[in-house]
């Protein structure tokens, strides 16, 4: 059966889901979940938690997946680990169990993809194994923390591979090598340790430099020495002495040392922009050429296969325009931190820059599905033309489809930190109050005192996020 055909046989249910498109397709992802939002940004996370136990309509619905991640990491902050790896590992059986909707899709006309489960980004896909990997050290999980680290290089691949072309600039994760790295070290298996360091090191030298002006953090040039030194790698030693440009002096922790990770603010949410294409002569036979000057966008598209009458209204398509969705930042209200001991002050280094990852990621994949989006709509505005020639009622129906359904999935993760840095520090025997020293160039500086027990041999680790943004 042709579209038109599909179209006029079911006007009534095109009529609906418009209706419903319309009801629910005026507030973002962002304004319809704003009590949860307030919540969270109130550290009121008892509150959010009760109020997700009463969303039962995102449980099952097409947030499914938001919904879970939103439960993960709600369950993290108030320490529930066991019930938060449970989340997160039902929220990776939705990411792995994604059934497109074909009904939709057949209906390309009215499809929507806020009518459709949510598919995440690809960098929050990998975000659900840094959580288990924190909750799995938490609960002193060492070698199901190693599994997550690993699994996010792994999917990070998997993900890249699907990509002809316009691969994701996010391809390797420094962070969790690193992460892997002091877990290995931890757990006293200095060579696998070592190995995953310098691992770090390398994604770090090459694209977070590149791509994401990240430099390698200093903390990480002392573990590689450290840890090549306690394997016996005296070359290693040497070689990296000369390459970081200082001499490395070997200091055990007599009392254990502590690991603290400092989640910095909330990641961007998403909100809807439009851009512009105007068609351009093409000398080429069979095509048509598209373009946008602003975002120095140009897309020949391929039309040789279209009826005669299809060639013709792509031809006298002059511009239209296409909803894509687009980041706002939340900058936090802090953008420095400190731990202060008794015997010593330590700044925590940036490990990973979660805002811009989500920033660069989206327009790599903006650049990757323009092509096909610019089709699709241009094919609806042909068929709207062929329509109104054939019935100009049913013209009329197909304008108003497409001017309802040309809207941007702005859903995602909002919960995710904005950025994560990590500082070292050995502890004392017994009781260390250590002071978290959170700097502001507009409030100044907060402070804030945990209390950790220094034990012979033993590495500690502690996660806190500091929500407050501008």
């Amino acid at each position: 059966m042709s579209l038109m055909k599909i179209i006029k046989k079911y006007k009534r249910q095109i009529f609906l889901i418009l209706f419903s498109v319309l009801i629910v397709g005026c507030a973002t992802y962002y304004t319809k979940n704003i009590d949860f939002q307030n919540y969270i940004s109130q550290g009121n996370f008892e509150s959010a938690n009760t109020l997700l136990d009463k969303n039962t309509k995102d449980a099952e619905g097409k947030n499914k997946l938001l919904y879970y991640l939103n439960r993960g990491y709600v369950s993290w902050v108030l320490q529930n680990y066991n019930e938060s790896n449970r989340y997160f590992t039902i929220a990776e059986n939705v990411i792995e169990d994604y059934i497109r909707n074909y009904y939709l899709e057949v209906l390309t006309l009215v499809s929507n993809p806020n009518v459709k489960p949510y598919k995440p980004e690809d960098f929050e896909v990998v975000m659900v194994n840094y959580f288990m990997a924190l909750n799995y050290i938490q609960l002193s999980k060492y070698d199901d923390a190693i599994v997550e680290c690993k699994r996010i290089n792994i999917k990070l691949n998997q993900l890249n591979d699907k990509y002809k072309d316009h691969k994701n600039r996010y391809q390797r994760d420094a962070f969790a090598h690193n992460l892997m790295g002091v877990i290995y070290e931890a757990n006293k298996d200095y060579n696998n340790a070592f190995i995953a360091y310098r691992n770090a090191l390398e994604v770090y030298e090459t694209d977070y430099k590149k791509y994401f002006n990240i430099s390698t953090p200093e903390q990480l040039k002392q573990d590689i020495l450290r840890t090549a030194y306690l394997t016996g790698f005296h070359d290693e030693v040497s070689y990296y002495e000369e390459k970081f440009n200082f001499k490395f002096n070997y200091r055990p922790n007599e009392n254990g040392e502590l690991i603290f990770f400092w989640l910095n603010g909330f990641g961007p949410y998403k909100t809807e922009t439009s851009i512009n294409f105007v068609k351009i002569p093409n000398q080429k036979t069979g095509y048509v050429t598209m373009v946008n000057d602003e975002h120095n966008l140009s897309f020949p598209l391929y039309i040789g296969n279209k009826t005669s009458t299809e060639k013709k209204a792509f031809e006298e398509l002059r511009f239209f325009r296409i909803a894509f969705p687009k980041y706002i930042e939340r900058t936090p209200l802090f953008n420095k931190a400190q731990l202060i001991t008794g015997s010593g002050l330590y700044n925590l280094e940036l490990m990973q820059d979660i805002n811009d990852i989500a920033f660069k990621t989206l327009k790599d994949r903006m650049v990757r599905e323009m092509a096909s989006a610019i089709m699709r709509l241009a094919t609806k505005k042909a068929l709207e033309a062929l329509a109104d020639e054939q019935d100009e009622g049913l013209g009329t129906l197909i304008n108003i489809i497409n001017t309802v359904t040309e809207k941007a999935d702005t859903r995602n993760w909002q919960t995710l930190p904005y950025s994560i840095s990590y500082a070292r520090i050995p502890l004392e025997k017994g009781l260390n109050n250590i002071t978290l020293k959170t700097i502001s160039p507009q409030l100044g500086s907060k402070n804030q005192t945990f209390g950790f027990k220094g034990e012979k041999g033993k590495t500690l680790f502690h996660a806190y996020h500091t929500i407050s943004s501008k």
